[in-house]
This record gives C-alpha cells, sequence and structure tokens, in this order.
C-alpha cells in the first residue's frame, strides 16, 4: 500500500478513535508529521506548540528553524527526513504532556515508525526519549545511538536504533547547548548514511 495513504489512515483512526478529547477540543488541527515517507531519519519531538497548532505542521516555530539548521550543518534537509511527535494535539498553554496522553497516542506513533521504517529514530528532548528509554538520563545518554526493542500491543515486536537529542528549544535558551546538539545530529547522521551504505 502507499504510504502516504496509511498514514492518512493513522490521522483518520486519531480522529475516528476521539484520542484525548480533550486535548483535540482545545486544538486547531491534528499535527500527525511530515517529510521523506522512505527516511532513513525520523526525528521525534514531544507535541505541537502554537505555530505548529495553527499550521497544522510539527517544529514549524523557532525551534524549527534551529533544527533546519541542524539539518543543514548535516547536509539534509527537512524534505529529507521525517518529523513528528509523540502527542499529535497542541496541549493547552503549551504545558508539558501528560504520561496518559504520551501512552495514548503511542500505537499511532509505532504504526508511523513502521511505515516509515526508518535506519535511526532521533528523539529531541526527554519526553521522546523517555518513551523508548525509560530508565535513560538525556545529559548521560545523548547523542549515542542504542538499539531498542519495542513491544508492541499484539505481542509482535520491532527493535530500533535510537538516538536521543536534547530538544531543539533547549539551543534556544542555553547557547552553549546550541554546539552539542549539531555535533550530537552530525554524529547520528553519519551513523544513518553508514547504516544505510551497509544494507
Amino acid at each position: 500500500m502507499n504510504r502516504q495513504i496509511e498514514l492518512d489512515q493513522i490521522a483518520a483512526d486519531i480522529v475516528a478513535n476521539n484520542v484525548c478529547p480533550d486535548l483535540a477540543e482545545s486544538a486547531t488541527n491534528l499535527v500527525l508529521g511530515e517529510g521523506n515517507l522512505n527516511a532513513d531519519i525520523v526525528l521525534i519531538g514531544e507535541a505541537p506548540g502554537k505555530k505548529e497548532d495553527e499550521q497544522g505542521r510539527p517544529f514549524v516555530g523557532a525551534s524549527g528553524r534551529f533544527s533546519n539548521e541542524m539539518l543543514a550543518g548535516a547536509g539534509l534537509t527537512r524534505e529529507g527526513v521525517y518529523i513528528t511527535n509523540i502527542v499529535k494535539y497542541r496541549p493547552p498553554n503549551n504545558r508539558d504532556p501528560k504520561p496518559s496522553e504520551k501512552q495514548a497516542f503511542w500505537p499511532y506513533l509505532a504504526r508511523q515508525l513502521e511505515v516509515i521504517d526508518p535506519r535511526v529514530i532521533v528523539t529531541l528532548g526527554r519526553h521522546s526519549m523517555e518513551f523508548f528509554l525509560p530508565e535513560a538520563k538525556i545529559g548521560e545518554v545523548h547523542g549515542q545511538a542504542v538499539t531498542k526493542t519495542v513491544t508492541y500491543d499484539d505481542g509482535s515486536e520491532h527493535s530500533w536504533l535510537i538516538a536521543p537529542l536534547y530538544h531543539p528549544a533547549a539551543a534556544l535558551y542555553n547557547g552553549s547547548m546550541r554546539q552539542t546538539l549539531i555535533d550530537d545530529f552530525m554524529a547520528i547522521a553519519q551513523l544513518a548514511k553508514e547504516l544505510n551504505q551497509a544494507a
């Protein structure tokens, strides 16, 4: 099946299944994700912010601009990767997503990952990292890729290469974090390239 059709179906299922109705009610748009449906790298943030909610696109605010810079530093473009969030609706006042909200959206994120089947999943920030690596501390593991086997609700398993990074928003508040993020991402992009060549 066409990957775009499969992703459109995921979005339709989120609406049909009334996932997080309180978030849906306060949000303008469902923000599923965008980018290359055959991407080697998928970037996962936590939840849409104000600009993302207005436009229905992930990472289009200030942290999105920094993400684009980070991608460019590694010789990539936004169109070459796939970008999404764990939670697909904006939490009110940009509050952190609740564990129950992340849990509710997990099956849909898992389906997105199955459709795109990337070489590397880059988690941006603590919220998306904790979902794959619950015991990890981002200050200790950022920029290091680890293989993680995820067990789905139906009992099936899939191994993903997870690379945690600080959230791009952190670089906006902390200049020294900026270079760390760029360096980490360049190393991850190189790894994805090598994996692709070896395949």
